[in-house]
């Protein structure tokens, strides 16, 4: 696999066409069931007592950029978050809410409209807290609450072992879009995040950073 210490190839990469998939009903392989509550509260990126820090590493056609990603929780509905080289050098840094973006810098080769938006809605779906529930199912390993999102919808999944949050996915009523997966130990803090689109060649792994 060919790789790159620089952002170059990906803006070129994110550049490139979207491709096309058949969809069909998300939740058809789900069993509905009562629902029991009305709104869901991610435990994740919750305090902001806590830097979260991780290594990254974006795979995107074939190509990979690794750096660290840091996120910051500055309000009650805000996070900051920085993304650096290995190095240290800052490629990016967003201020983003669920109703508010703010670019406070970006080096000139990440500059881009559709780098721009695509890492907006990855952070803002990562980050979020709260969720309004309006359906509820079930399949045989986790609970499963479908969130409205706009035009679209966020399933999201616990566990019915431990209750912990697994995944999240973004959808339309036919279609995954996004797909966001947790590794955690205690629910409080995932260890290991993986971001995967359905439309676009793009993965994105945050490994938790321990500081020697």
């Amino acid at each position: 696999m060919q790789k790159s210490t620089t952002p170059f190839l990906l803006i070129n990469c994110f550049l490139v066409c979207f491709l096309f998939s058949c969809g069909q009903k998300i939740t058809r392989n789900y069993t509905p069931k009562p629902l029991e509550k009305t709104s869901y509260e991610a435990p994740y990126f919750s305090s902001p007592e806590i830097d979260y820090v991780y290594k990254a590493n974006i795979t995107v056609y074939g190509h990979e950029l690794s750096g660290i990603f840091i996120a910051k929780k500055i309000n009650d509905t805000t996070h900051r978050v920085v993304f650096t080289t290995e190095f240290g050098n800052k490629l990016l840094d967003f201020e983003i809410s669920e109703a508010s973006f703010k670019v406070n810098s970006i080096v000139s080769e990440l500059d881009r409209k559709i780098l721009i938006s695509t890492l907006k809605k990855d952070f803002r779906l990562l980050l979020r807290k709260d969720y309004l529930i309006e359906k509820q199912f079930e399949d045989q390993t986790n609970t499963i609450y479908q969130s409205k999102d706009d035009k679209q919808y966020n399933f999201i999944f616990l566990s019915k072992d431990n209750q912990k949050l697994e995944k999240v996915i973004h959808a339309s009523q036919t279609k995954e879009k996004i797909t966001i997966l947790f590794s955690s130990e205690n629910n409080n803090f995932a260890e290991k995040i993986e971001i995967l689109h359905q439309n676009i060649k793009l993965k994105i792994e945050l490994n938790y950073f321990k500081s020697e």
